[in-house]
């Protein structure tokens, strides 16, 4: 049975990891902070498993995972641990650099010297898997694709963060031979989410009657990606891909903003009609825009179909369905996530 050592387990990509990874038969070590994002409620379904362990920690805790990693010897470490949403980096970069690059390189040195006291197979085997963004690319025109050439050029704090932990991910190979493998990955949406993102958010929202703020003209457009199968392509990516290499992550799936939002108007119009509103797109209303906000992001994951044969499953139709009614049929879920720190307001407009 293999062994990996995942940080940032009880969020949304992570939490879906691990929940696919376990039923696959994985034995995972998930090291998470628990903070507003992550939350122990997405792992209920874990909770007799043996295989799998839950640890609350930081990343950055070198002492604690150094412990970890001789205690459970794991083959891989897939890093998933991050501050992930652009308005927050935009009220408090602090946290994005603390963990997304403190933490980051805490944790690549650990993952190092524990890499260096194996032998044989162990070692050959071991690998780091380093979780990004396709952010930290920049913006595109109305054409092209992202690929994994492509400049860096980051326009956020969240970005830069990202930027500058993919490229210690790197170093850490070039510079100490550390085996890494890093994916930069398109807007995720699906279960788990927390309800902060877009398109949680408008679910929320809708549901209530609230209006539907949507920054600046609704056209920037985004590649949306279906949770399960980046899920996917990461364990593609960590059993078959090349050691120091970058894969692109895509769900081929291009939308607006505005075309999203009237997406899930329509869904629950249809599957949960509001009482006095003959259509949820009454409650659209543009805001002002997000400061910095990148137009348009699209991701050609050629070399990840090409090399390892991995492919997006799930459409954008079929995805958002799906999303729309696990939402439906878990806002106990929602309820007990909203701790109170958060009640849907808008943040990120400290610029």
């Amino acid at each position: 049975m293999a062994t990996w050592l995942v940080t940032g387990g009880a969020g949304f990509i992570g939490g879906n990891f691990v929940l696919e990874a376990v039923k696959k038969g994985t034995k995972i070590v998930n090291l998470d902070v628990l903070t507003y994002a992550g939350n122990l409620d997405t792992l209920r379904p874990l909770e007799s498993n043996p295989n799998h362990v839950f640890v609350k920690g930081d990343i950055g805790d070198a002492e604690l995972v150094s412990r970890l990693l001789k205690e459970y010897e794991p083959d891989a470490v897939v890093n998933f641990a991050a501050e992930s949403h652009v308005d927050r980096s935009i009220d408090g970069p602090g946290a994005f650099i603390q963990t997304n690059v403190v933490g980051t390189l805490s944790l690549l040195e650990q993952a190092r010297d524990y890499w260096k006291s194996l032998e044989g197979e162990a070692k050959d085997a071991f690998r780091f898997l380093h979780v990004s963004t396709d952010e930290v690319y920049g913006t595109l025109g109305d054409t092209g694709k992202f690929l994994e050439t492509t400049p860096y050029a980051p326009n956020s704090p969240y970005s830069a963060s990202k930027a500058a932990s993919d490229h210690l991910v790197r170093a850490f190979h070039h510079t100490y031979g550390l085996p890494v493998l890093t994916t930069n990955c398109s807007n995720n949406y699906g279960p788990y989410q927390f309800p902060e993102k877009l398109i949680p958010l408008v679910i929320a929202k809708a549901l209530q009657g609230d209006e539907l703020p949507v920054y600046g003209d609704g056209l920037n457009v985004r590649d949306w990606l279906y949770v399960t199968d980046h899920c996917t392509a990461i364990e593609t990516v960590l059993r078959n891909g090349r050691v120091g290499e970058v894969y692109n992550v895509g769900g081929d799936a291009e939308r607006n903003n505005i075309t999203v939002v009237k997406t899930i108007c329509k869904l629950l119009d249809e599957k949960r009609p509001l009482d006095g509103v003959a259509s949820r797109e009454s409650l659209i209303t543009y805001v002002k825009d997000r400061p910095g906000h990148d137009r348009r992001y699209a991701i050609d994951a050629s070399k990840l179909q090409g090399e390892l044969g991995w492919k997006p499953s799930v459409t954008f139709e079929e995805g958002i369905n799906n999303t729309v009614d696990w939402y439906l049929e878990n806002q106990d879920w929602v309820n007990r996530v909203l701790d109170g720190s958060y009640q849907f307001e808008r943040i990120g407009q400290n610029a």
